[in-house]
């Protein structure tokens, strides 16, 4: 019995566990959330929900006193509700994608629907996904302004009950949005060519004046609204590239007026009044999100401030209230808490809880995600997240760092992850770091990672890890390396090039060929192939010398590959090249999990219990209490 306790106290002090600890079953992290995004009617009366059911996303509306069902919409497998508009009280306008796995780009069938919140006077509009939303004309409640991209913007009116089109406007701009003042005039427009340039445009008279003009990655100069006199227009603004500020543009007198800057990240977030004449504040997401207050004297600003106090220790997302001010719809979330929905009443002074996404989990037992940043080897300032376990003391704890997918555009972000609770539920200290190439942090830092895809993005991941051992926190005899999609190429390529790192490794669902995924759906058109060509190696020696799977004879890390038979967005021949590789020098991967129906990224709980079940016994074997003290790559 002695000896029996001895041997449980040292696992204890391995992983770094609270002896009360509860191992929450892995389904827990991946079962289907309550709902997924949620809208209020103009009236506060009624709200939108949609809810992911194992394959699909359905709709619902429901009354907001009492919770009854009005309507509901489902459209089938790998079919996902997505852009739910309120045009009125009573007609919501839709969109349904298409998306085969849990890490895949939703893509667009083409159709837009209307309906009745009842379910009644439904209408198909065909090609009426490819229009975003710009306006409602409350002067002619049958219609809404809309815009769409072919070789140029167009600016036209929707008939939301017969799906009718009238062109109002078109604009030189390939890749194109709109903005209009509050009598519906289109005032600019702007958005990217095909090749990659940034544009904005001004309406004088009944022509467009080019005000902005840059490369792909440089400055940005974007109008998102206008003050009340329809002078005054709001601008995000991003001098040679650097994070955005929003100023307000006399647009007679050209003068700016600085407003809100963060220095560190652009804007996540805008918060308009009610009459959507008054910005009233900015969120920025610079490690945890917090609200930077505009119109601090406006009565709206003050009920939306109290709320954020309200809620210590939470972030807030506020969606659209009523048209009246009275009702204040948000979404309420933390690092161990997942979403949860609030009506605030501004008469009667009450919040009101909606409901829940994950009620099942506990925040007491989650762990906390720390924002942090450190210099890479080049003195580029890099930010991130470290998760430790819950009740461990963390220090010298085994250390999973895991890369985002992308690369560039997605950022991590502070909120509950259900895969790194997961993984910090075991007794592992999971490492985030957003690497140069990642968005959010301005159009120049994205810049830093395009054809640098695995040689210096690779190397902020190895410095983020050298942080984390200097700090204390990461056993450096215990690190491994995981991702999906882009993060599985990063985990491939930076076991690669840092043999000696890393005591195992993980891709799901990742690009190991950079040639072999040049064929991919992205290069399905003009956009897609100029982006390919802005950020990929140009050269083919550069691809292959960026290409894991050309690297393999340099690997020591054990191997444990993920992938979907059915994924499209990165083929399954980037897996079974590897693993070809691989044989070519006398190695194979420990662990090889494939699913015959999945996609990019597995959605079926079971499925997933299996996937992860698995990922965690080789965590475990490698730099857990089952690891031995053989170093990485040892038989």
């Amino acid at each position: 019995m002695r000896l029996l306790k001895g041997m449980l106290l040292v696992t204890m002090l391995v992983l770094g566990f609270n002896a009360g600890a509860r191992e929450v079953p892995i389904q827990d992290f991946f079962k289907d959330a309550e709902f997924t995004a949620l809208s209020l009617s103009p009236d506060g009366k009624h709200m939108a929900v949609t809810v992911p059911q194992e394959d699909r996303t359905v709709l619902a509306v429901l009354r907001v006193a009492d919770k009854g069902v009005v309507g509901k919409w489902d459209f089938g497998p790998d079919r996902h509700f997505r852009q739910v508009y309120w045009v009125n009280n009573d007609r919501l306008l839709f969109t349904v994608t298409f998306k085969t796995g849990r890490f895949d780009f939703e893509t667009s069938k083409g159709d837009m629907y209307a309906s009745n919140i009842d379910g009644t006077q439904r209408i198909d509009i065909p090609n009426g996904a490819y229009y975003n939303i710009v306006s409602l004309t409350p002067e002619d409640p049958r219609t809404i302004l809309v815009e769409r991209s072919v070789e140029t913007s167009y600016l036209s009116k929707l008939d939301i009950y017969n799906g009718r089109l009238v062109t109002v406007a078109t604009a030189p701009v390939e890749q194109g949005s709109f903005l209009v003042d509050h009598e519906r005039n289109p005032r600019y427009v702007w958005g990217a060519m095909n090749d990659g340039t940034n544009v904005t445009y001004r309406r004088d008279g009944d022509k467009w004046t080019q005000v902005h003009r840059s490369e792909r990655n440089g400055a940005t100069y974007r109008p998102i609204g206008f003050a009340g006199d329809n002078r005054h227009v709001y601008m995000a603004k991003g001098v040679d590239g650097k994070p955005e500020s929003i100023v307000l543009l006399d647009s007679e007198t050209r003068e700016e007026e600085q407003l809100s800057s963060n220095g560190t990240v652009s804007p996540s977030a805008l918060l308009w009044s009610s009459d959507r004449k008054t910005l009233l504040g900015v969120q920025y997401e610079d490690g945890i999100p917090y609200w930077d207050w505009i119109a601090r004297d406006h009565p709206e600003t003050l009920a939306y401030a109290g709320l954020v106090k309200a809620f210590p220790g939470k972030a807030i997302s506020f969606l659209r209230p009523s048209d009246d001010g009275r009702f204040l719809a948000m979404r309420v979330y933390s690092d161990q808490q997942p979403p949860e929905a609030f009506l605030f009443d501004r008469q009667a002074g009450k919040a009101s809880f909606l409901t829940g996404s994950m009620e099942w989990i506990k925040p007491a037992e989650m762990s906390q995600m720390k924002p942090i940043s450190f210099k890479a080897r080049d003195g580029l300032e890099l930010h991130g997240f470290v998760t430790i376990p819950a009740g461990s003391n963390g220090k010298n704890l085994p250390l999973i760092i895991n890369p985002h997918g992308g690369p560039h555009g997605p950022r991590d972000e502070w909120g509950f992850n259900p895969e790194v609770q997961l993984l910090a539920n075991r007794g592992y200290a999971v490492l985030q770091v957003n690497y140069r190439g990642s968005g959010g942090y301005g159009n120049a830092f994205e810049g830093l990672g395009y054809r640098k895809w695995g040689t210096v993005m690779q190397d902020d991941l190895t410095d983020a890890v050298k942080w984390a051992v200097a700090q204390g926190i990461a056993d450096p005899k215990r690190v491994c390396i995981y991702g999906a999609s882009y993060g599985g190429y990063a985990a491939l390529m930076s076991a690669v090039r840092e043999p000696d790192l890393y005591q195992c490794t993980v891709g799901y669902v990742g690009v190991y060929d950079l040639d072999a995924q040049r064929s991919s759906d992205i290069g399905d058109h003009e956009a897609g192939r100029n982006y390919l060509k802005d950020v990929y190696p140009p050269t083919k020696a550069e691809r292959v010398a960026q290409s894991p799977a050309y690297g393999v004879d340099r690997l020591k890390a054990p191997v444990m590959l993920v992938h979907g038979a059915k994924d499209q967005r990165v083929p399954i021949k980037n897996m079974n090249f590897l693993i070809d590789q691989m044989g070519k020098v006398g190695r194979q991967p420990e662990v090889v999990v494939v699913e015959s129906k999945e996609g990019h990224g597995f959605r079926d709980v079971q499925n997933n219990v299996n996937l992860y079940t698995k990922m965690l016994a080789f965590f475990d074997k490698h730099i857990g209490p089952g690891a031995t003290s053989a170093p990485a790559g040892s038989p």
